[in-house]
């Protein structure tokens, strides 16, 4: 089984490179000149898609073909107050830039809206406010060019008081939502509220392919191991919204998240690093019937972490423990 690693839009590598820089509404709100605002946010903008390409050679030079781009690209973009602003016009070279690059090395990428964005929520003006972000994250993807195998990973939201009725809010929001929202979408198990079963449950439902997030699935589970589950989670990635663009002859492998605990006495928060042993006890689990699997590594250290496991891999496969190293950021595991 091939794994590609990746990790979280910032790096702890290469210095001043942040593609999150950003500007707060009550700085804007101070300048006298509104127009001059706008310009300085879209002057952040550019500086963010530069940086953002750094790390995008920065990782092809480092063999990482697996990345999560920052949401904080734009600032300010879905600001209520701002709802008459649409920066893509004046912007347009530098996400083309962005998704040519992508595009020419075959770069897996993808984004994760904030926990603010919601389907499950009874509140009207919470969806609407979640829409927009969806929106703006499908718009960011279609500026750099990419294919709808770039997507946007989102969590199904609060219980509200009764779980149940929340997933089927859920579905319904989601059968709302416009084509090009709907197969941008990939959902993702959480550490307190939908388990990875009850995730899996509505991902089939609606043919939305689920990425696994282990570690939320050891802190948040009804028993079940997590690979036990896998077969099918596997499945929810040959669905149609899934495979929507992949091209003939190519495949869109799964992706699972992995972190670790911080610590026994807080074990949801996400540690610096990435301790091997328990993904690999996974790894190996579903080695056997998975071809490929992405991951994406949700530490602190970001590519850090990423080297840090890497390094630790290499150790154990000089032991022959059935891993090879292809390259800097990828194995291959026996089961």
């Amino acid at each position: 089984m091939i794994v590609r690693f990746g990790y979280v839009a910032m790096s702890t590598v290469i210095p001043d490179c942040s593609p999150s820089k950003t500007m707060t509404m009550a700085s804007f709100k101070k300048l006298d000149d509104r127009e001059a605002g706008l310009r300085r946010l879209a002057a952040i903008s550019r500086t963010n898609l530069h940086n953002t390409l750094r790390l995008l050679k920065h990782n092809v030079g480092s063999d990482i073909k697996v990345y999560r781009l920052t949401s904080k690209l734009i600032p300010l973009a879905t600001h209520p107050d701002l709802l008459d602003w649409n920066p893509f016009a004046e912007l347009a070279g530098e996400f083309a830039e962005v998704g040519d690059y992508v595009k020419k090395h075959g770069l897996r990428v993808s984004f994760h809206p904030d926990h603010f964005t919601v389907l499950s929520t009874p509140r009207p003006e919470v969806l609407v406010n979640s829409v927009r972000d969806l929106q703006h994250h499908v718009d960011m993807l279609k500026a750099m060019g990419l294919p709808a195998t770039a997507k946007s990973n989102i969590h199904i939201g609060g219980a509200y008081g009764d779980k149940p009725v929340a997933a089927a809010r859920f579905c319904e929001h989601f059968t709302l939502l416009k084509p090009e929202l709907q197969e941008r979408l990939t959902l993702e198990n959480d550490d307190k509220t939908f388990n990875a079963s009850e995730t899996l449950e509505v991902s089939r439902r609606l043919g939305l392919p689920m990425v696994l997030d282990i570690h939320h699935q050891w802190v948040n589970n009804e028993g079940e191991l997590p690979w036990e589950l896998w077969p099918e989670i596997q499945k929810t990635w040959q669905s149609p919204l899934a495979v929507k663009d992949v091209l003939p002859g190519e495949s869109l492998p799964p992706k699972i998240h992995v972190s670790s605990p911080r610590s026994p006495s807080d074990p949801r928060s996400h540690a610096d690093g990435v301790e091997p042993v328990p993904l690999l006890a996974f790894l190996k689990r579903i080695a056997a019937d998975t071809p490929a699997v992405d991951v994406m590594i949700e530490a602190k250290a970001k590519d850090g972490a990423l080297f840090g496991l890497m390094e630790a891999l290499k150790e154990l496969a000089e032991a022959g423990s059935g891993i090879t190293v292809l390259d800097g950021a990828s194995v291959n595991i026996e089961p």
